[in-house]
């Protein structure tokens, strides 16, 4: 039995490759995908988004343009080395394909709303879409069966010292999502940062030969450079994919290990603003709301990549 799903991006190279391994699970059905600002421009990420579906022969599945910046912040943040490891336009050819005329944030609404409440939607740029969409029509949450977010970081931060980038670029909607009541799986920097893809993984992929192994090879030997460059890895070359752990995990959640904790997210703190707060030892007297992913298996993560890219439908 498949799983649907909808995956909200920001698409530079990690979401690239979680677009991928969506669309070519037999375990999944990627009914669309939605763009949000983040990594680079959301027009970017949308034109992104379309080439990723389009060098892979599935340029059927619909995008969705959505929220250009953050709910409440006037400007939308940049990480300092988002262009290093990212760039704005990936290393593809441009898209054929167009993007859907609806705005994201409508389109999940009326997706959802119409549903059987069997649709997970997976959330692996900043949050801004989903936090909109909740506000303009709650009753899509009962609708939703899981949030499987990858964000958020307990022993330190990518953007500052205290927060994850996707979470520090909107973290008045990301405050709404982890609160809103739905079962939610968070990877963090936590658990990505111990599941990398390395060089060698990515001449592996390169021998494959599909479009999708080697958009990923392509995209992930330009991580690992930049990650060499700005954010060392416990060892060198090689990089975290951040967003396909966070889709992997729904195809076979024990690529990661998690704990269900008190989770909330810091909006004012002129040190902490965009860290998210994991009460582990049980202080805040808060009710548990997120299962938050503390390691992962990086063999096991690298062998489900493989496996899964190795597909061309």
């Amino acid at each position: 039995m498949t799983t649907k799903v909808i995956l909200d991006v920001d698409t530079g190279t990690d979401d690239a490759v979680a677009l991928m391994v969506a669309a070519l699970s037999p375990d999944l059905e990627l009914i669309g995908a939605t763009t949000v600002n983040g990594n680079t421009s959301v027009e970017n990420c949308t034109e992104n988004t379309l080439r990723v579906f389009d060098y892979i022969g599935k340029s059927h599945i619909p995008v969705f343009e959505g929220m250009s910046v953050p709910m409440v912040r006037a400007h939308a943040q940049q990480a300092i080395s988002a262009k290093g490891i990212h760039g704005d336009l990936l290393d593809l050819p441009p898209a054929r394909s167009k993007k859907q005329a609806r705005h994201a944030v409508d389109w999940l609404i009326e997706t959802y709303l119409a549903s059987n409440g069997d649709i997970t939607l997976v959330p692996v740029g900043p949050l801004t879409n989903i936090a909109m969409a909740i506000r303009m029509e709650p009753r899509i949450l009962e609708r939703i069966p899981e949030i499987v977010i990858m964000g958020g970081a307990h022993e330190h931060g990518n953007s500052t010292p205290s927060a994850e980038f996707n979470i520090w670029v909107d973290p008045e909607a990301a405050q709404i999502v982890v609160n809103c009541g739905r079962p939610i799986r968070m990877i963090p920097l936590d658990a990505t940062h111990r599941a990398l893809v390395s060089r060698e993984d990515c001449t592996r992929l390169r021998e494959i030969g599909t479009p999708a192994a080697l958009a990923t090879a392509i995209c992930t030997e330009r991580r690992i450079g930049g990650y060499d460059t700005s954010q060392p890895m416990h060892r060198l070359g090689a990089a975290p994919v951040h967003d396909a752990l966070a889709v992997c995990a729904i195809i076979d959640p024990s690529v990661v290990t998690t704990k269900f904790i008190a989770v909330d997210v810091e909006t004012s703190g002129p040190l902490t603003d965009g860290r998210t707060v994991c009460d582990f030892r049980h202080r805040s007297l808060r009710s548990a709301n997120v299962h938050f992913a503390v390691d992962a298996d990086e063999p096991k993560f690298v062998r489900m990549l493989t496996e899964i890219l190795s597909r061309t439908a």
